[in-house]
């Protein structure tokens, strides 16, 4: 049960919505990451290995091409790493305009409310145990 059906059409189209934003801001993040430290705003001259911070966003990545639940479970833990430092480089980076740390965070919160959204809508609304 942790895969959905293969169809494209058998999804509703708020899931695919849901699902094309968690994949978008997900790719979005790596793009960002990778431009951030090896050509925008780069902590050493030429880049640096920082870029490296965004391999454990690709793993995800497979997941939510098969749709799987666990992975946008984990993914939505996740993101709050990325989260956590594009708010400490919004506050204190020496080197990057405002608007790259900004930007992450604005992009950490979209890939998090898809896969809340995303768990949610595939969970289906839940009945209450009698106390």
């Amino acid at each position: 049960m942790d895969t959905m059906p293969s169809s494209a059409t058998a999804a509703p189209v708020s899931l695919r919505i849901i699902r094309a934003l968690a994949v978008g801001s997900l790719l979005a993040l790596v793009a960002l990451g990778l431009a951030w430290e090896l050509w925008l705003a780069p902590l050493r001259p030429g880049g640096s290995l920082w870029a490296l911070k965004v391999v454990p966003l690709l793993f995800p990545l497979a997941g939510f091409l098969r749709h799987r639940m666990y992975t946008y479970r984990w993914v939505s833990l996740l993101v709050w790493l990325y989260f956590a430092e594009g708010v400490m480089r919004a506050w204190n980076d020496p080197v990057a305009p405002a608007w790259l740390p900004i930007l992450q965070i604005i992009l950490c919160l979209a890939l998090f409310t898809a896969c809340a959204l995303h768990v949610r809508l595939r969970l289906g609304p839940r009945k209450r145990k009698p106390t």
